[in-house]
């Protein structure tokens, strides 16, 4: 199978003018307690990178946070366009998304049906983020739909104690572009702060058409007093992007690899005559959040946040020879009077939600205890519904005609507490345990034709979720510069909703449960830090792809699988040998096994679903070996970093059918940039990405080939 070849090249500046004092050191102290709740220390038996407020400024070119956060441990990030930009998204250790829990000042980002994280409703976010954490297998308790088999902990910037301000632009291949500005004002009072940012992005993209546009906004307010911060945050975006899910088969990737087959318009015989204009997506997101932290005295902390998202969009699709019953479109004729059966048609499929809750804790922290106690709850709230904007052939038809509507509703609540105590100097005692209770209701008629009551299928789910989380662990620290670590963790997930409206009646989609083993050792050193992770997760109904799909929407299918299991081995190092030189790396080596496993495979000649018996099954998406490296190259204010990462080789199917392979795949980049300081507070800096600098023609991981590659 031949790769997709991307290139990307950005420049970009930034003048700031703020410097850290006194209060400023308050400030982040206060900050902190919203986030330490779920976040993890050295002392914790947890796999888990910190990426720091100076690396996300630095690789900050207005590409998504999943192609900063692939130069990580077990990281693959995808993009359906190809540029970084619009719908991306990220792998770890193999699984999807939808298992990898993402937080924002302890608040989940996942949607709340789906599990997914859509980083194109939240543009240009790096902008907005001071830190991220990201924790590699089952973690610590934490909060969100996806909190399963990772998380990625991110805090918002600390609001700047000095007035100030940037400014960003960049331009790269494809017409990527961005620009940003940001002002602060600085301490107010003593008390008082205010910060905003606005950023645009836009792209071409890789892919024809598959276009990315995008506004994003950041306002933040702070009252800080000696023991007490409360921040108001407001932050969003609104995208427009053009369709590029559907990937391609292998034949258009011959003829054409930025062939986009999405907004096809075919005549009667099947011939491409064009390709529709308004095949977008459009949404918009806006994230509020109270946050109030409180040190009560130097034992206890206390942290409450209160939070509610919005969310309203929709995509419109054209749709060629169409069956209009399966719309539920009846009594439509041409211009000759004849009865209509089926056409070309438009359709448009909407949403709007509402996602809010709170979450809150209490820490206390001693010499040798540091206990945190929390509990949270979230409601999400929604309509979906369709409509057909337009019958191509149809005389009669008049627009819009609503074809199917259903509401949503889903409770989310959790408790937990979690300690670690210092039995003896360097030996650490780790225990979490959480209790997380889903109720997830869905009313009304989904977008899928019933055929055996001849309308759309009626939905009428009501199902109730507990799960009780437990792990457990100890470290010990030993000889200044060794740590080594062991744990044992429980976890449980419910099916998204597309897993129960995907699924035969007769086969409902059941729960996924984890045990996950770590042990690990790592050096710390002020020249080399170096680190081993064992890491074995076995799951019990684990929910795969199965290599099928949605005939009508194209999405991947999913089906749980009695015994499957991920286990590895991540290496990671980095190492300072001179004052303007570092160099570092991770590997990771690994088997995604199903055991016992049967793929069933539609055969067009009998028209039926054949059995095969696999016996033991590579999972789809799980590369056997992940790597990456870099060399950083820094020195009176002129830095280069060159990275490369390898990804081994996927099977998009269970099968391991070697025609539905992904090639492994070598991508390099190099990233320079000069920083002309005009004082102690400001600066300029001046930076160039070359993203895939020696062309190489790759296909990352992406679901959407799936659909196209295995179409009975």
């Amino acid at each position: 199978m031949k790769k997709i070849y991307c290139f990307a090249a950005s420049c970009g500046f930034c003048l700031v003018g703020w410097a850290t004092n006194v209060d400023s050191l308050r400030q982040y102290d206060l900050e902190e307690i919203s986030v330490s709740a779920t976040r993890v220390n050295l002392e914790t038996p947890v796999a888990f990178t910190d990426v720091s407020g100076k690396e996300i400024e630095e690789n900050n070119y207005g590409q998504d946070v999943p192609y900063l956060l692939q130069q990580t441990p077990s990281m693959v990030a995808t993009s359906d366009a190809g540029g970084g930009v619009g719908y991306t998204d990220i792998r770890m250790r193999g699984y999807d998304g939808t298992r990898i829990n993402v937080t924002t000042n302890g608040v989940p980002m996942n949607d709340a049906e789906s599990h997914k994280m859509y980083w194109v409703d939240t543009p240009d976010l790096l902008s907005s983020v001071g830190s991220m954490q990201v924790q590699r297998g089952a973690g610590t308790s934490t909060n969100g739909s996806g909190a399963f088999g990772g998380s990625i902990s991110m805090t918002t910037d600390n609001l700047p104690m000095d007035f100030g301000g940037s400014a960003e632009m960049s331009y790269g291949s494809f017409n990527t572009n961005k620009q940003a500005v940001r002002i602060s004002s600085g301490l107010l009072g003593g008390k008082w702060a205010i910060d905003g940012r606005l950023s645009h992005v836009y792209s071409d993209g890789y892919m024809e058409r598959a276009f990315a546009d995008m506004g994003s906004y950041m306002f933040q307010a702070a009252y800080l007093s000696d023991n007490t911060l409360i921040k108001l945050l407001s932050f969003g975006g609104l995208e427009r992007t053009y369709n590029a899910w559907d990937g391609i088969t292998k034949e258009q990737m011959e003829q054409n690899r930025r062939y986009n087959p999405c907004g096809e318009i075919t005549d009667k015989e099947g011939n491409v005559v064009g390709f529709y204009e308004d095949q977008v997506d459009n949404y918009l997101q806006i994230n509020n959040q109270l946050v109030i932290n409180h040190r009560i005295n130097s034992l206890w902390k206390l942290n409450a946040t209160l939070h509610y998202t919005y969310g309203d969009g929709y995509y419109q699709q054209y749709k060629n020879n169409r069956d209009l019953y399966t719309y539920q479109l009846s009594g439509l004729t041409d211009k000759d009077g004849a009865v209509l059966d089926e056409s070309n048609l438009v359709r448009k499929k909407a949403m709007f939600n509402h996602f809010g809750g709170l979450v809150s804790s209490a820490q206390y922290n001693n010499q040798t205890v540091d206990l945190t106690m929390g509990l949270a709850w979230h409601t999400y709230g929604g309509d979906h519904y369709g409509e057909v904007l337009e019958v191509a052939d149809a005389a009669n038809f008049t627009a819009p005609f609503e074809y199917y509507r259903n509401t949503s509703f889903k409770h989310d609540g959790n408790v937990f507490a979690k300690v670690n105590w210092q039995a003896f100097k360097g030996f650490y005692v780790y225990a979490d345990m959480q209790y997380r209770f889903v109720n997830q209701k869905i009313t009304g008629k989904d977008d899928v034709y019933d055929y055996a009551t001849s309308d759309m299928l009626q939905m009428n789910l009501d199902k109730y979720f507990h799960f009780f989380n437990p792990k457990v662990g100890l470290t010990y620290q030993f000889k200044k510069y060794h740590t080594a670590y062991a744990s044992v963790a429980l976890a449980g997930r419910e099916p998204t909703r597309k897993d129960f409206t995907n699924a035969p009646a007769d086969n409902q989609p059941k729960a996924e449960h984890l045990l996950d083993l770590e042990f690990g050792y790592q050096f710390r050193h002020r020249y080399v830090t170096a680190g081993i992770n064992f890491y074995y997760m076995w799951y019990k109904d684990q929910l795969v792809l199965t290599g099928e799909q949605n005939p009508d929407t194209y999405e991947a299918l999913y089906t749980n699988v009695d015994d499957s299991y991920r286990r590895g081995i991540e290496l990671t190092i980095d190492a300072h040998p001179l004052k303007w030189l570092s160099l570092g790396g991770n590997v990771t080596l690994s088997q995604n096994i199903i055991n016992d496993y049967t793929e069933y495979v539609y055969n067009d000649d009998t028209w039926q679903t054949e059995a095969n018996y696999i016996g033991n099954s590579t999972i789809a998406y799980s590369p056997s070996v992940i790597a990456g490296v870099y060399a950083d190259f820094h020195t009176h204010g002129f830095k280069g970093i060159w990275r490369t990462q390898y990804v081994g080789k996927q099977y998009i199917t269970n099968g391991m059918n070697e025609n539905l392979a992904l090639d492994p795949y070598c991508v390099s980049s190099v990233d320079l940039s000069y920083t002309l300081k005009l004082d102690d507070k400001k600066n300029i800096r001046f930076g160039v990405l070359l993203n895939n600098i020696f062309n190489s023609a790759f296909l990352p991981a992406c679901p959407a080939f799936l659909a196209k590659a295995t179409t009975p």
